[in-house]
C-alpha cells in the first residue's frame, strides 16, 4: 500500500505547471498556472485569470511559446496529421535553467469537429538531465584513454544528472572477479576499507549476474551496474542516491547509470588492451636487443672458457693460479647461462596447445621439484579446483613458468615453511590459481619491476625468470600478478581462460 505522502508526490510529479485552453486562433480562453508550487513560473505579460483571456498564447507568454510553434501545431492537429504535437524548450539562466515539455492536443464536439485547443507544459528537467548526460558520456568516454581521465568523466556526467551522495568505481585485477580494486571514491580516499565493506556484496551480485543491483539502506539507494567489457566484466560502478527522488526518477538513475557502465567497461578494456599492446611491443623489442646481445657475447664467452681451460692445466702446481682460473671458469659458466637465457627470451613464444588441465601440469612440477621442496623442508599445502578444467595449453611451456614461480617462492620461504597453492574458477570462468610463501616481502621499489628483465632481489639472480614466465603466461592469453607484504607474505597469481 502507498504511503501518503508517495502518492502525493507522485502527483505533483504528474502535474503539469501550466495550462492553457485556446480556441482555434490560439486566443487563451483559460489558464491554470499553479507556478508557486513548483517555484517554476512561465513569464506572462499579463496576470492570470481574465487579462489574459482572448490574447494570443504567444503575446500571454511573452515569446515562451513561439506564434511559429503555435500555430504549426494547430494546423496539425486541425487537419488531423498528428493526434498530439510535443516539443521542449527551456526557461532560466544556464545555472538553473529548467527543461519543459510542452504538449498541445485538440478539444472536439459531438461531432468530432476541432473547437480549440489544450496546451501544457510539464518540467521534464531531471529527464533530459539525465538524456544528456547520457549522451555527453557516450562521446566523452568513447574518446578518452588514460583511466583516471575516464573515471573523472564518468563521474561528472552522474554528477550533473543525478546529483548523487557517493560515486564508487572498482576495477577487477587479473580476473579476480572476488574482490576488484578499489579505483575511484567520490569521497576521496576517507575510509575505502569501509566502502569496499559496504558494497561488497553488491558487486559480487552484479558481476556474477552482469545485471544492474539496486538496495535500499535508510533513505539512500544504493544502484550498483558491472562494467562489462566484449566478453568479461572488466568492474564495477556503485552510487548512493537519496530517496527522496520519485520512483521515476530512480528509474531514470537506473537507466543512466546502465549507459554510463556500458561506455565506462568500453573505455577501461579499450586502454587495458592499449597497455597490452605496448607491453607486448616493448617485449618484442627488448626479444630482438636480447637475442642481438646474446649473438655478440657467445663467441667472447667461448673464447675465454677456453683460453681459461688451457691455463687450467698449467696452473696446476700453482695453487693461486688454479683458484683464480677456477673462479674465471665458475663466472663464464654464469655468462654462459644469461647467454642462452638471453637466446631464449629473444626467440618468439611459439605455442603447441593442446585440451590440457593447468591442475595436471601443477602435478607435474611439484613432483619433479621435489628434490628442491625437501632441501628446504618447505611443504606445498595444495587446495584444487573442485571440478577438472580443460583449456588450450602448451603443457611444456605452462610448466616452464610456473617451475620459475615456483623457484622464486621456495627460495624466499623460510626454510621447514608451508607454502600454499590454491586454484580454481571464479564466476568469470577463468581458471586461477595462487601461490604464497611467508617470507620477507619484496621491497616497494622492486614490487612493480619484478617482472621485468635483469630485476631480481637474489644474489646471482640473473633476474629473467619471472618475466620468461610472463611471456609465456601471456601468449596463453593469461595474466601473471604478484602482491607482496610482511603481514600476508607474497603471493603470484595467475589467470588462463578456461
Amino acid at each position: 500500500m502507498l504511503s501518503t505522502d508517495l502518492v502525493e508526490r507522485q502527483l505533483l510529479d504528474a502535474l503539469p505547471v501550466s495550462a492553457y485552453a485556446l480556441d482555434l486562433d490560439g486566443r487563451v480562453v483559460n489558464v491554470h498556472q499553479p507556478a508557486a508550487r513548483f517555484g517554476i513560473e512561465i513569464p506572462t505579460a499579463a496576470s492570470h485569470g481574465d487579462a489574459a483571456r482572448d490574447r494570443p498564447l504567444w503575446d500571454v507568454t511573452a515569446g515562451v511559446f513561439s506564434r511559429e510553434q503555435i500555430e504549426r501545431a494547430m494546423t496539425m492537429l486541425r487537419t488531423g496529421r498528428a493526434p498530439i504535437v510535443r516539443w521542449e524548450f527551456a526557461l532560466g539562466a544556464t545555472a538553473d535553467r529548467r527543461v519543459l515539455l510542452a504538449q498541445m492536443t485538440p478539444l472536439h464536439d459531438d461531432a468530432h469537429a476541432v473547437t480549440g485547443f489544450v496546451v501544457s507544459a510539464t518540467d521534464v528537467s531531471s529527464v533530459h538531465r539525465v538524456h544528456e548526460a547520457a549522451t555527453d558520456a557516450s562521446t566523452s568516454l568513447a574518446r578518452t584513454i588514460d583511466l583516471d581521465r575516464v573515471y573523472h568523466e564518468a563521474a561528472h556526467h552522474l554528477r550533473e544528472a543525478l546529483r548523487p551522495d557517493l560515486i564508487v568505481i572498482a576495477i577487477i585485477d587479473h580476473a579476480d572477479i572476488a574482490s576488484p580494486r578499489l579505483a575511484y571514491h567520490s569521497a576521496g580516499d576517507d575510509d575505502r576499507r569501509t566502502t569496499e565493506r559496504r558494497f561488497a556484496a553488491a558487486w559480487r551480485e552484479a558481476l556474477e549476474s552482469r545485471g544492474l543491483r539496486t538496495h535500499r539502506t535508510g533513505s539512500t539507494w544504493e544502484i550498483t551496474a558491472p562494467l562489462v567489457g566484449e566478453v568479461d566484466p572488466v568492474g564495477v560502478i556503485s552510487v548512493a542516491v537519496d530517496d527522496s527522488e520519485s520512483p521515476e526518477q530512480l528509474d531514470q538513475a537506473t537507466r543512466l547509470l546502465s549507459v554510463v557502465a556500458a561506455h565506462l567497461g568500453a573505455a577501461v578494456e579499450r586502454e587495458q588492451a592499449v597497455a597490452r599492446a605496448v607491453h607486448q611491443q616493448r617485449n618484442h623489442v627488448i626479444g630482438e636487443i636480447t637475442s642481438g646481445i646474446a649473438q655478440e657475447l657467445r663467441n667472447p664467452v667461448f673464447g675465454i672458457s677456453s683460453a681459461a681451460q688451457l691455463l687450467r692445466f698449467r696452473a696446476l702446481e700453482d695453487p693461486v693460479m688454479e683458484k683464480n682460473v677456477g673462479r674465471i671458469l665458475r663466472e663464464v659458466e654464469r655468462l654462459n647461462r644469461m647467454v642462452t637465457t638471453l637466446a631464449e627470451l629473444g626467440r618468439p613464444v611459439t605455442l603447441k596447445r593442446s585440451p590440457g588441465d593447468p591442475d595436471a601440469v601443477w602435478d607435474d612440477v611439484l613432483e619433479g621439484e621435489r628434490g628442491r621442496l625437501e632441501s628446504r623442508a618447505v611443504a606445498v599445502r595444495r587446495t584444487r579446483a573442485q571440478t577438472h578444467v580443460s583449456a588450450l595449453i602448451d603443457a611444456e611451456q605452462l610448466a616452464q613458468a610456473f617451475r620459475s614461480v615456483l623457484s622464486n617462492a621456495v627460495e624466499a620461504a623460510p626454510e621447514a615453511s608451508d607454502i600454499s597453492l590454491s586454484s580454481g574458477i571464479p564466476a568469470n570462468g577463468k581458471w586461477r590459481c595462487a601461490l604464497t610463501n611467508g617470507g620477507p616481502p619484496i621491497p616497494p621499489d622492486v614490487l612493480p619491476r619484478v617482472f621485468d628483465l635483469f630485476v631480481s632481489t637474489k644474489p646471482g639472480s640473473t633476474g629473467t625468470g619471472l618475466a620468461h614466465a610472463r611471456r609465456i603466461i601471456e601468449e596463453h592469453g593469461g595474466t601473471i600478478s604478484i602482491e607482496s607484504s610482511a603481514a600476508s607474505g607474497t603471493t603470484v597469481t595467475v589467470t588462463i581462460r578456461a
